[in-house]
């Protein structure tokens, strides 16, 4: 194996990566993000944000995240403590898997991100007290285009694996989706 693997997930353009973790009697070393190697592999992913989030309470859920139209971006998802459950969802009204939904469980000592394009909606539950996500965007952060899906959605028929609890205001507020809802345009 290199250093740096992608792997296809039934969602098209859906990357589970898999670092090789170097390990020696100092700890540990793992390279989470290779611009040359994603764009060896026709993944290039130029990084303009890079944010980081500590989640308190297991149990606890983040998103579902996007951004619209014009404002889209793509995320690299690392859990560089505890361990989360990250779901997405494929916004791409012109995508074979529109309104699908993928998870994977990343934990801190697994060696494994997560590599979103642009078009879908993120979000996350913790399984553990006090995790850390680490999140790489290609794109700045624009509020007036930031939305959000309902993580209880009926639609979506998320299978959390955890009671969900500690919702913010404004992701408790996000709308249940309806025949009105356009996707996200690329």
């Amino acid at each position: 194996m290199t250093d740096f693997t992608l792997q296809a997930t039934e969602l098209e353009g859906l990357y589970l990566i898999q670092q090789k973790v170097f390990c020696d009697d100092r700890g540990r070393f793992a390279r989470l993000f290779c611009q040359g190697r994603l764009t060896a592999q026709h993944r290039p992913f130029a990084v303009r944000q890079v944010n980081h989030s500590r989640t308190v309470e297991k149990g606890s859920v983040r998103g579902l995240h996007y951004q619209k139209a014009g404002y889209a971006e793509s995320k690299l998802i690392t859990c560089i403590r505890g361990a989360i459950w990250d779901v997405v969802v494929d916004l791409r009204p012109q995508s074979a898997t529109y309104l699908q939904w993928h998870a994977e469980e990343l934990r801190a000592d697994d060696g494994r991100s997560l590599l979103i394009p642009a078009g879908f909606a993120h979000g996350f539950q913790s399984l553990t007290d006090e995790s850390e996500v680490l999140y790489l965007t290609d794109a700045d952060y624009s509020p007036e285009h930031e939305a959000g899906l309902s993580v209880n959605d009926p639609a979506l028929s998320i299978r959390w694996p955890l009671p969900v609890k500690n919702l913010s205001t404004k992701d408790s507020c996000h709308p249940l989706l309806d025949q009105g809802f356009p996707g996200v345009v690329l």
